[in-house]
């Protein structure tokens, strides 16, 4: 029997006094305390699964953050598998329901200790480090625009095709749930087609980063690295950087090295993107906190 898919999302705040404080809510069915998840819909990706049933169980539109990770526990029609975000309260309010009724909001340590499962428990001893997150990056690789050697022209104008344009359309829902507030491209023609709409709902320009397309940065990429670090800094919130093939592995490989971690695999398919989170180092210079690999769009 296949396992049954869900997605939540640890939802913080700060106090005035700037203490993380988390939601956790209660079910009456259950009569439990549990950190906001509910089962996908058919066909629905996790991160729009996650962001929907935060929703509807606490009131609260949120900005998802990193993966916090997966639990897996018995229930009585099988395995369910849950998908974890850390997320950011964006507004909203909360409306007790026959579902939910009641929610708080605790300092960490006492919502690990209300938790009634020792699977939620786990998963949110690990937030505590992802509340220093300072700044993010979406960094995207374009879309499907055919092969290069069928195309007669300048490859630089090669445009998407039909499934290029279904994973952009794919990429249009998902890269807001993360906060994308600033829109960045190579100059390929496929690479800004695959951000345009995402850019146009956004009501923002698309500036052009001729550093990270790939004859660009074959030549430099410590600059490339550099441009992509500054990108992150600059002010207006999470940033979408769409790129190509051969820039997207390198950069994500020399961001993980500098910050001596491992990322989860991920192969950047095109249409896939890295969400890259950092946090503020002594110096002011963003330092990479994690590294998530997304293939939701590349199908």
């Amino acid at each position: 029997m296949p396992a049954l898919i869900a997605a939540g999302a640890a939802v913080w705040r700060r106090s005035p006094s700037g203490d993380v404080e988390v939601a956790v809510v209660h079910r009456p069915h259950y009569d439990d305390w549990s950190l906001p998840k509910g089962k996908s819909h058919s066909g629905e990706l996790l991160p729009v699964t996650a962001v929907r049933e935060v929703a509807e169980e606490t009131g609260q539109t949120v900005t998802l953050g990193p993966r916090l990770g997966t639990t897996r526990y018995r229930v009585p029609e099988g395995e369910k598998v849950a998908h974890y975000w850390a997320a950011h309260p964006t507004g909203g309010s909360f409306r007790p329901s026959d579902e939910v009724d009641e929610l708080r909001w605790l300092p960490l340590a006492k919502a690990i200790d209300l938790l009634s499962h020792p699977h939620d428990r786990t998963l949110l001893a690990g937030l505590d480090s992802a509340t220093a997150i300072t700044h993010a990056v979406l960094l995207v690789r374009h879309a499907k625009a055919g092969k290069s050697e069928t195309w007669q022209g300048d490859d630089d104008l090669r445009p998407l095709t039909a499934p290029g344009q279904r994973q952009a359309e794919v990429l249009r829902t998902l890269l807001p749930l993360f906060g994308a507030r600033r829109v960045y491209s190579a100059p390929q023609l496929r690479c800004r087609q695959t951000v345009e709409a995402v850019a146009a709902d956004l009501g923002v320009p698309i500036i052009t980063e001729p550093g990270l397309s790939d004859d660009a940065y074959s030549s430099r990429p410590a600059a490339g690295l550099g441009r992509l670090i500054e990108i992150a800094a600059e002010p207006g919130g999470p940033a979408v950087v769409c790129s190509q093939g051969a820039v997207i592995p390198s950069l994500v490989g020399s961001l993980t090295d500098q910050a001596g971690l491992k990322p989860r695999e991920g192969s950047s398919k095109k249409g896939s993107y890295w969400g890259l989170f950092f946090s503020s180092s002594s110096t002011g210079s963003p330092v990479l906190h994690s590294a998530d690999y997304y293939d939701d769009a590349a199908g």
